[in-house]
């Protein structure tokens, strides 16, 4: 079984390190990730899967989201549970600011007029319209 596991000087596909990594679902997805330009390698972007990494190589994904950024610790052998996987990289992602985010009012709120109308404009719409019936018999 020591036979399997990589040196720790080896050096990996980036796709499958990505996948190990379980940052990405398959390395179908990651592949995807690193040809549309959101993955770069030590500052540069990569548009090729088959880009080789290895330890001490600096990793940011722009996932949907979020931004992460990760340090090389070893290249993995099979896509395992989250513990395993978290022994293959340092996570040096910055925490996010409280000015990124909206704050819990502004997410709630929309702006006047879009959506459905409120009880209070509904009413206001009921009395530009005329009294007499729609339709007569």
């Amino acid at each position: 079984m020591a036979e399997k596991q990589p040196l720790s000087g080896s050096r990996q596909r980036i796709d499958k390190w990505l996948f190990f990594a379980r940052i990405a679902k398959s390395r179908t997805l990651a592949k995807e990730r690193i040809s549309s330009g959101r993955v770069r390698v030590n500052g540069h972007i990569v548009r090729q899967s088959s880009h080789v990494i290895g330890p001490g190589d600096r990793i940011e994904v722009a996932l949907n989201r979020r931004d992460i950024v990760l340090l090389v610790l070893n290249s993995g052998v099979r896509r395992g549970p989250y513990d395993e996987a978290r022994l293959l990289y340092e996570d040096l992602t910055p925490l996010p600011s409280d000015e990124d985010g909206l704050r819990s009012l502004e997410q709630a709120s929309r702006l006047p007029g879009s959506g459905r109308p409120t009880k209070k404009e509904r009413r206001a719409i009921d009395r530009l319209q005329p009294d007499e019936a729609w339709f007569d018999d």
